[in-house]
């Protein structure tokens, strides 16, 4: 009904194809107003109380409607990761719909910042070992029975990371309500200058991405293959069978 009383409006057809059309009729009026909106045009007048959407407010309209997610072009950008380094606009279950986006990201970057050392330190565990552990595997997985054996080594790796995880915990608790200006994943340590205006935050986030993949792989590779990483890569086997 709406797009053929704007077409008998606009006199692209006789005027009396549609007879029965009150240009009165408070509810066509809103029909030419919302049509109006989504082709920009302002020559359309409506009765009083009701506004045209203008061409500049319409075009506003069309960009936010098409505003897609990169990594899924049929999904909606997802608004809350506007802003953070890492946006392609990934977020399938609309988790950040519904949890803090500053919780979130503090906890990619810990949890890929320690599988970062993770990686360097796997693969460093088959070329170098401390000589005060004689007898110690190459392979990692190996190496953590082995080390669970020995009284000490582990309990000071739990030790140390709960330790951390208290004295950080209040000041990611103030970045979540707002009481401070905190950035997710700052602690004030950066002995390199390497964080000063931003221009390795994208680099972290993809390489934290990465990593945390890769940690999941090496460890899968060394329980099927039973060989080291380097090893493998340089000798074979490749496939697990």
């Amino acid at each position: 009904i709406a797009t053929a009383f704007f077409i008998h409006h606009q006199h692209l057809l006789p005027s009396n194809a549609f007879p029965n059309f009150s240009t009165a009729s408070p509810f066509l009026n809103r029909m030419v107003a919302f049509i109006s909106g989504f082709q920009g045009l302002t020559t359309l007048r409506p009765s009083a109380g009701v506004r045209l959407v203008t061409r500049s407010e319409s075009k506003v309209a069309k960009i936010s409607m098409m505003a897609k997610s990169k990594a899924v072009p049929f999904m909606d950008e997802p608004p809350a990761l506007a802003g953070y380094a890492g946006n392609n606009g990934f977020d399938p279950l609309h988790v950040t719909s519904y949890m803090d986006i500053k919780w979130m990201r503090e906890s990619e970057l810990k949890h890929g910042r320690i599988c970062m050392l993770a990686c360097v330190g796997w693969l460093v565990q088959e070329l170098f070992r401390f000589p005060f552990y004689p007898g110690a595997p190459a392979l990692p997985t190996d190496a953590h029975a082995f080390q669970a054996g020995i009284r000490g080594p582990l309990s000071q790796v739990l030790l140390w990371t709960s330790f951390f995880e208290i004295m950080t915990t209040p000041a990611v608790i103030q970045m979540i309500t707002g009481e401070s200006n905190r950035a997710p994943g700052y602690f004030g340590f950066d002995p390199l200058g390497l964080g000063k205006g931003g221009k390795f935050d994208e680099a972290e986030i993809i390489n934290s991405r990465l990593a945390m993949i890769a940690i999941g792989g090496l460890v899968h590779q060394a329980w099927l293959t039973g060989k080291p990483a380097i090893s493998q890569l340089t000798s074979g086997p490749y496939l697990p069978m």
